[in-house]
């Protein structure tokens, strides 16, 4: 799967018909296979050339007019020979073109295959890499922008600065065991407990801004629950923002599950609107609410639906006692109905005149994340990445613990070594093939 001694091809742009395709040839052979097929002379790097792309070298007929574009190596994406060809976006032509590419000694891309080899060749770093499948995936504006920040280096840059403190600390303590004799010591306990406890502090700040960017980078899923005829479905229409759910005055009109992924503040959620909560009168509605509970029970956030007008219920109590435990909103419908119930610490809405709407997509964020404004996106939000940093953080309080009780500092030594391999993880400076797999296979064909 690693070999960088051939030449790869593929569809770069999306699948389906456009105004433009892009086909992207890579390798130490790009530039040499291509004009195979083209009809100039040669092409100039870094120069757009209006040309045509024959169907096999020396063939008398073409098969498109491109726009070829050679990259000499290292400055091209991949860091090899790079020639991109920028035909008409229909696939019977693109796919045309790979089959000549290939007929003129290229072989087809592996999902991944072009970041893959800009990794191995130190364009980008693992991080980075990662980052160009979530930017390539995101579906909110949220979403691609925390996938740009990383691609653009700001986690590497995070993890370079307590890779640069902790290397500092490394290279102190070895070089005081280097000379015991002598009587030199380069750095005394004490500071070296302190730099470490600034570094578990630091990787601290890191590590809570986690979940967060999990949420942003993977959406979540949020259940609206209630008994029957509390404005449930009504409230999944005002959210999503049309009529999905069938809205009617009599109670247990939804049966089933009803899905939607909506944005709420920059995050990708799976909204779904379930049977009202009560005992079932027919076999549909028994099946409809005991798939309301096993929703309720994997949802991240639940929106528990009360009817302001009425008092409460002991179906409403039940479900309130219930979900105390559970990451929730409480929303008290009609509110511009005369109130019934008390409602202190549930956010006020009229899905009849839309009142508190923008309340409760604030709430769910909030219940997601922490905090209502997610402008800032967030530093981390890979999974991988969380997992290894907490790892580094273990050593590194084990190594502060070690100090503290005046262990020997080779025992120091030995933890700082083992957070630093952590780091690397993180960036790829120790990534085994089975991990660098398991990353690009999620990649498409042509990225």
């Amino acid at each position: 799967m690693f070999s960088r001694d051939d030449t790869i091809v593929a569809i770069a742009t999306a699948p389906g018909r456009a105004g433009l395709g892009i086909v992207r040839i890579s390798g130490p052979d790009a530039n040499t296979i291509a004009g195979r097929l083209l009809d100039c002379e040669q092409l100039e790097p870094r120069r757009a050339t209006f040309t045509k792309v024959r169907t096999a070298p020396d063939a008398s007929r073409s098969l498109d007019e491109v726009v070829a574009t050679w990259f000499p190596e290292p400055r091209s994406y991949t860091g090899e020979h790079v020639v991109e060809l920028s035909a008409h976006g229909s696939p019977v032509i693109l796919e045309s073109i790979v089959r000549a590419v290939i007929d003129a000694g290229a072989r087809l891309a592996r999902p991944g295959e072009f970041t893959l080899r800009a990794f191995l060749n130190g364009r980008i770093d693992l991080v980075q890499a990662e980052a160009v499948a979530d930017l390539i995936a995101s579906a909110t504006p949220l979403q691609a922008r925390v996938a740009f920040d990383q691609l653009q280096g700001t986690l590497t840059s995070r993890l370079s600065a307590l890779d640069r403190t902790m290397l500092d600390l490394v290279a102190r303590l070895e070089a005081s065991l280097d000379f015991p004799d002598e009587g030199y010591h380069f750095i005394e306990p004490h500071e070296t407990g302190e730099q470490l406890a600034v570094l578990i502090a630091t990787l601290d700040a890191v590590l809570a801004d986690g979940r967060r960017g999990r949420v942003i980078r993977d959406g979540a899923t949020v259940v609206i629950t209630g008994r029957p005829n509390v404005g449930k479905s009504s409230l999944f229409n005002a959210l999503v923002g049309h009529d999905r759910a069938i809205v009617t005055s009599s109670a247990g009109t939804t049966r089933d599950l009803v899905t939607e992924t909506i944005d709420i503040e920059g995050l990708a959620v799976r909204l779904t609107d379930t049977a009202g909560l009560r005992v079932a009168r027919d076999a549909a509605e028994r099946e409809g609410v005991s798939r309301s509970l096993r929703a309720r029970d994997v949802a991240d956030v639940l929106l528990v639906v009360v009817d302001r007008s009425e008092p409460l219920s002991c179906e409403d109590r039940e479900l309130l006692n219930a979900t105390a435990q559970r990451p929730r909103v409480i929303i008290a419908n009609k509110c511009d109905l005369p109130p019934a119930c008390e409602a202190s610490d549930a956010v006020l809405v009229s899905t009849t005149t839309r009142e508190g709407v923008g309340d409760v997509r604030r709430a769910v964020a909030r219940a997601l994340t922490g905090t209502e404004s997610l402008h800032d996106g967030a530093a981390i939000s890979n999974v991988r990445h969380v997992a290894l940093l907490e790892q580094a953080r273990a050593h590194l309080t084990h190594a502060h613990d070690a100090v503290t009780a005046a262990v020997p500092e080779e025992f120091v030594l030995a933890d700082l070594h083992a957070a630093r391999s952590c780091f690397d993880e993180v960036v790829g400076g120790r990534s085994s093939d089975e991990v660098l797999r398991h990353i690009f296979e999620r990649f498409c064909i042509g990225k």
